[in-house]
């Protein structure tokens, strides 16, 4: 006879893995909130200084970027923790790792490998936020 360690369909997942998916969603969604404000709110000009790109793509572009990364920030902790429609955070994660794809590649074309380890670390965070919302310990809805 063989047993499995692996969690059940009907199994309560540990406080541990809530909690650390908790931490893991509170760091990152305060990261894309910052990071997309800052884009949407800053001056192309005042934000040219700290981020070289922002010059040389089309405004509309960086303001884009911006609202995408504020969204996805907030969603990663609004649905979760109000329990309305809480399967909209996993699909904010799964957004975040689509901005932190298209980031690398646009960072790599440019050859600003500097920024990469950036977008991994942030696209890879919000990948198993994506994950462990849907099968390691999703957040039943309000009932």
């Amino acid at each position: 006879m063989t047993t499995s360690t692996l969690p059940s369909a009907t199994a309560t997942p540990s406080k541990g893995a809530h909690y650390g998916l908790w931490a893991v969603q509170g760091l990152l969604g305060l990261a894309f909130v910052m990071a997309g404000q800052m884009k949407l709110f800053t001056g192309i000009p005042e934000l040219a200084k700290m981020l070289p790109w922002a010059s040389s793509v089309p405004e509309a572009l960086v303001r884009f970027i911006g609202a995408s990364e504020l969204l996805g920030g907030l969603g990663l902790i609004l649905p979760a923790a109000t329990r309305i429609k809480p399967m909209l955070t996993p699909l904010a994660a799964a957004g975040l790792v689509l901005v932190m794809v298209l980031a690398a590649g646009f960072h790599a074309t440019r050859g600003e490998f500097g920024a990469l380890p950036i977008n991994l670390v942030l696209g890879g965070l919000a990948g198993f936020v994506a994950w462990g919302r849907v099968k390691l310990a999703p957040i039943a809805p309000r009932s």
